[in-house]
């Protein structure tokens, strides 16, 4: 039986067909929109958060949850949403992903109270974590040697367009309350994004590994568990006063991934597919590599949240205004990344990762003092030059360190070590989130008013410039001795 000759099969992992796809460029748009179509729910729900509690109720910590529970399973499944692709088709695993993303869009515009919209969020995050790892494999088998770097380059802009519309699309939309939805139209935006999106995956090409992997399902549930266990007592807790208990449940689950690990080398010694593969751990350079990501990721997301909050809850500024306070953020972030991840990289190597973390803690640090000049009932002018020259070194940072993370892996490993990298940069927006956003909610919440919530976002300000500190000595491990030479 012939295929038809829009939708042919390809099999070849690591190659592309020796003559260009004719439906690839759309098929591209689709691809990207998808990606771009994850990272907006991300960030809009951060700005709209305060206005969701305000309307559903519930405990203050389930602004923290709004975003956790999309980001803990996105980095969760992630490397299982890659294998996945592998054995069943990436297109066709990619057209699910897309369509559960819009069904649950829809169920949490639609939700009646913080609990379900919380486990519809649940959904969405899985769901985004099918949709992203198929999008480099597709791409290399839509487009020919010669083109796959150019498919593979857009996706950086797009993705810095998407981190500037975010938190301003967050804050027009709910301000606009369009047909009396508010925050609800930051989730139903999804739909005719998500619909497009449909309409072009026809049009992609299938592909799947040639040898199909193993799906490792005890190590999925071994790792989701432990983390689980690990974050869910951070949020809202007052880390110097959290129960016995919780400091248990913590243990229990860095047991657990002690266990994950070496059911990995066990799996990889049967000759089966781990989910990891064990020989990333070898070499230091990549290990350190994730300690930086985790570190890095949780203060960048931590504090996007922390800052919308202090706005909303402290000052009592609209989400509009909140949206637009990170319009310098953004920008700064799009055009370092462009410039860093085009022309700095290529030509001063790891040094730019440690002058794009030199900026952030300027940025940090000018931004604590902005709060200091402006006092608890005044906007705080100042922190726009501070969040855009944070913004600065965030883009400055980002390309630099996934080209040196990536330098010396191996061909068989960077699946996995992609895939990796890509679920700790998640899980580092949980821990940020969780941690920062409770050092804040702890000092703020409660009858100090603005002063205590001036407070509170300093301290946030200076645990974060700790952890960037921390940042910059873990990127030290990344880099070998003859890179430094």
């Amino acid at each position: 039986m012939t295929q038809k000759s829009a939708t042919p099969v390809s099999t070849q992992k690591t190659s592309a067909p020796k003559t260009a796809y004719r439906w690839r460029w759309p098929a591209l748009a689709a691809l990207l929109l998808g990606e771009a179509m994850n990272l907006l729910d991300s960030t809009i729900v951060q700005v709209a958060a305060p206005e969701i509690h305000a309307d559903l109720g519930g405990s203050v910590s389930d602004i923290q949850w709004f975003t956790t529970a999309y980001t803990l399973p996105f980095a969760m499944f992630l490397i299982t949403g890659g294998r996945l692709g592998d054995i069943a088709g990436r297109r066709r695993i990619f057209t699910i992903g897309v369509t559960t993303f819009m069904l649950a869009s829809v169920a949490c515009a639609l939700a009646p109270s913080a609990g379900s919209l919380i486990a519809f969020r649940i959904a969405q995050g899985a769901a985004a974590a099918v949709i992203i790892p198929q999008t480099i494999g597709l791409i290399k088998a839509m487009f020919t040697a010669e083109e796959t770097s150019k498919a593979l380059g857009s996706i950086g802009p797009v993705m810095g367009l998407a981190a500037v519309c975010g938190p301003v699309l967050g804050g027009v939309l709910t301000h606009a309350d369009l047909f009396g939805s508010s925050w609800r139209a930051c989730f139903l935006v999804n739909v005719p994004l998500s619909l497009g999106v449909l309409a072009m995956t026809p049009k992609l090409l299938e592909d799947r590994a040639p040898k199909r992997p193993t799906l490792d399902l005890i190590g999925t549930a071994l790792a989701m568990t432990g983390v689980a266990l690990i974050v869910y007592p951070l949020i809202g807790a007052n880390v110097a006063r959290m129960s016995s208990s919780s400091w248990s449940s913590i243990g229990v689950g860095l047991a657990i991934l002690i266990g994950f690990a070496l059911h990995q080398r066990g799996v990889s010694a049967r000759g089966r597919s781990p989910l990891v593969e064990p020989s990333l751990f070898t070499r230091r350079g990549f290990p350190g590599a994730l300690v930086t990501s985790t570190l890095f990721f949780s203060v960048t997301t931590g504090l996007m949240m922390v800052v919308v909050l202090q706005l909303q809850l402290g000052l009592g500024t609209d989400v509009l205004t909140a949206g637009l306070s990170l319009a310098p953020w953004s920008f700064g972030l799009a055009v370092a990344s462009w410039i860093a991840g085009g022309h700095l990289t290529k030509r001063y190597g790891h040094r730019v990762m440690t002058a794009g973390l030199a900026l952030l803690l300027v940025g940090l640090v000018a931004a604590v003092a902005a709060y200091r000049s402006a006092g608890p009932t005044e906007y705080p002018t100042a922190l726009l030059v501070a969040l855009g020259v944070i913004g600065l070194g965030i883009g400055v940072f980002t390309p630099a360190f996934f080209t040196i993370a990536l330098r010396p892996v191996k061909p068989h490993e960077i699946g996995s070590a992609a895939g990796l990298l890509n679920a700790v940069q998640q899980l580092g927006a949980t821990l940020g989130v969780a941690v920062l956003g409770s050092v804040f909610l702890n000092g703020a919440v409660g009858s100090g008013g603005p002063l205590a919530a001036l407070h509170a976002v300093q301290t946030t300000f200076w645990v974060a410039v700790g952890l960037i500190l921390a940042t910059i000595l873990s990127s030290r491990l990344m880099v070998e001795r003859r890179m430094r030479r």
